[in-house]
């Protein structure tokens, strides 16, 4: 055992803490964005605050895997969690979305060691007859730091200044940081491996060129734009050059190897389009409730609670449920539940209860919580202590990518049907309002400011709101979908384990 059995609690409470702050944190953004849109402006860009913060933790997680198997857990866990507190003070003081989005970069980098260093460190403390359990419990945080986050970050945001959101990151920090500094004692053993440092370069630079060609798109620039096609092109080339780069480096950032094990294949590409559709879930819900419903960030922090409940239980059922069942029909059974949850919200209208969108969002969080402790035990569950860093760390780089370019995609498409929405409805009304062609958006989230909007002119604002949301859980369909098909390749694997010997296999 690496850490005395009397500090086992003090380690485990610290690792816990660490993935609460770095998890919790896209929710209590999410659910105050309309808040911070409305204070900071910038809703056409209001998705680059999600985003920089995805794309710095894809650039830490594959290289902080590496280096945790190198030179040990940590040391990178520790400084993980000062470079978040670190970014967390700094967006406090944001003043503008510009500004914020560089600041949530920085957390970013931070938070790509916290998550996959965590889930190492519990597999290396654990015996397989105990991960199950662990596995749920680490699961089921995700799922905590949902609730507490829109909570939270609501009620900080209505009643003291949405910048407080970030400041309380910090005594969650300290307390990880002590835990973790007096408690775990790790294993001297290491593997030395050499860092793929071209891959990680070219792999962040392909997707930060998809993401830019995607956002920018039919907004700034047209399509068939000079910048446009250079960024796509861009992201050709270099997602070229990362390929080739992956098989001539010694120790490849994204190990195409490990790939050839069916179970951790099957579980990093459900997680990929997992990933990709929670995000239209976790972001537009917030924004239907308070930019079509209208209301305070609480509402919205109010209406995303239920599904984060149902993400809580399943988490902890299926840890306990991967002694007893393999991670496929455990997955299968999730799958089903998630895709029947979008169908669901492809239905939903302005005049839709609020009951009703509660009820189809613990469908949601039922079906995508499996997966917060599933598809983490079934990635790293072929490999021996040398590999679970980097293991660990490209399953959740992979999911990460998945949230990332999902939701750039679905911003892409919910602004442009946004845009149509509007066009179509304000045709023929003679004078547009003031804001330009499209209505002030930064008042459409305003409670305050809506009171101004003329009630004719609102109603046919929040219908394309509502009609651009709907449209994108539609197009959510498609990850859901083939994550399912994805499912059926994870294999008829589970964790099994003999008590006398206390070995998995």
């Amino acid at each position: 055992m690496v850490a005395k059995e009397s500090k086992l609690g003090l380690v485990v409470a610290g690792l816990l803490l660490g993935i609460l702050m770095a998890s919790m944190d896209n929710t209590i953004v999410v659910t105050a964005m309309g808040t911070i849109v409305g204070d900071l402006g910038g809703l056409e860009s209001f998705v680059w605050v999600v985003s920089a913060y995805m794309v710095a933790e894809m650039a830490g997680m594959p290289i902080f895997g590496k280096l945790s198997d190198m030179y040990g857990r940590k040391r990178f866990f520790i400084f993980g969690l000062i470079l978040f507190m670190a970014g967390s003070a700094l967006c406090g003081t944001a003043e503008t979305i510009t500004q914020l989005s560089i600041y949530r970069a920085i957390q970013g980098v931070g938070g790509g060691a916290l998550v996959p260093i965590a889930f190492t460190i519990m597999f290396d403390l654990f015996p397989p007859e105990k991960r199950g359990k662990m596995g749920g419990l680490f699961g089921a945080v995700f799922g905590l730091s949902s609730i507490f986050g829109p909570l939270l970050g609501a009620y900080i945001t209505d009643h003291i200044s949405w910048h407080w959101i970030f400041y309380i990151n910090l005594p969650l920090g300290i307390l990880s940081l002590i835990f973790i500094v007096i408690s775990y004692k790790e294993s001297p053993i290491h593997q030395k491996q050499s860092i793929d440092w071209w891959g990680a370069v070219t792999l962040i630079g392909a997707v930060v060129c998809l993401m830019f060609a995607l956002e920018l798109g039919g907004q700034k620039y047209d399509w068939n734009s000079s910048t446009i096609i250079s960024l796509f092109t861009g992201f050709g080339v270099l997602l070229l050059i990362f390929l080739f780069a992956e098989t001539k480096a010694k120790d490849p950032i994204i190990s195409f190897a490990m790939f050839k094990n069916q179970l951790f294949a099957g579980s990093t590409l459900v997680g990929l389009f997992y990933g990709a559709a929670f995000m239209a879930g976790t972001v537009y819900i917030p924004i239907f409730v308070q930019g079509v419903y209208g209301g305070s960030a609480t509402n919205s922090g109010l209406i995303l609670l239920p599904m984060m409940l149902g993400s809580v239980v399943t988490a902890q059922l299926g840890g306990f449920l991967t002694t007893k069942m393999s991670y496929r029909n455990i997955m299968f059974i999730s799958g089903v539940i998630l895709i029947g949850g979008f169908i669901l919200l492809s239905t939903i209208a302005p005049e839709t209860s609020r009951a009703i969108l509660t009820l189809y969002m613990i469908v949601i969080g039922l079906g995508v919580g499996f997966s917060f402790s599933v598809l983490s035990m079934a990635a790293i569950h072929p490999f021996g202590m040398e590999q679970r860093g980097s293991a660990t760390s490209t399953s959740n780089f992979i999911r990460s990518l998945g949230m990332t370019i999902g939701i750039t995609i679905f911003g892409t498409i919910q602004r442009s049907d946004f845009k149509e929405g509007l066009e179509k409805a304000f045709s023929g009304m003679g004078p547009m309002p003031k804001g330009g062609a499209f209505g002030d958006s930064r008042a459409l989230l305003s409670e305050e400011a809506r009171k101004n909007i003329p009630p004719q002119i609102l109603d046919k604002i929040t219908d394309a709101l509502s009609s651009s949301i709907v449209h994108t859980f539609t197009w959510a369909l498609v990850p859901a979908g083939i994550a399912f098909l994805f499912i059926f390749i994870l294999g008829k694997e589970r964790m099994v384990f003999h008590k006398q010997k206390g070995i998995s296999k």
